[in-house]
């Protein structure tokens, strides 16, 4: 991102009777709590149905996936959850037999974890199902369009994460 000051197109507030009030349709993080919200209600559903775990479980499989004897700390930074959800998500998969650990010491934060052979098969058919989904919010939007909204959105965290 640049140093220059923050130049929009549109402002995200608008003049309301001499009041000035934001214009949803232009803010930003409302746009980004709105499509979150959205998807997580539209996925949330389907994994509860098909596989008994939350969206919560969900990102942790799939960090366990992408990064095989990943700790809880870890799992934390990347997917930006609080250390509660993380925790309670890993002990859901562990008791199910989808997730194991090896114990570095007496510290439960110094676990690393990976997925069992049970653990891949539900990444996979999940990932499968998020996949379709992604397919069907991103349908007939421009596949440039797409690459440069998650530029922006990787600029967002950047930024935000400073």
């Amino acid at each position: 991102m640049t140093d220059e000051p923050n130049r929009r197109i549109s402002s995200p507030t608008r003049d309301r009777d001499g009041v000035q009030v934001l214009d949803i349709d232009y803010y930003a993080p409302f746009l980004l709590s709105a499509v979150s919200s959205a998807w997580q209600r539209q996925t949330s559903a389907i994994y509860r149905r098909d596989f008994n775990l939350g969206i919560v479980d969900w990102r942790v499989i799939a960090m366990i996936n992408i990064e095989p004897e990943i700790t809880a700390n870890r799992i934390c930074e990347v997917i930006r959850l609080d250390k509660a959800a993380v925790s309670r998500s890993l002990k859901l998969l562990e008791a199910r037999g989808l997730a194991t650990f090896e114990a570095s010491g007496s510290d439960p934060r110094r676990r690393k974890w990976w997925l069992t052979d049970a653990g891949q098969a539900v990444h996979r058919d999940i990932l499968a199902i998020a996949l379709e989904c992604e397919s069907r919010m991103l349908d007939g939007i421009d596949p440039e369009d797409v690459e440069i909204h998650l530029k922006v959105m990787r600029g967002m965290l950047t930024n935000l994460d400073r």
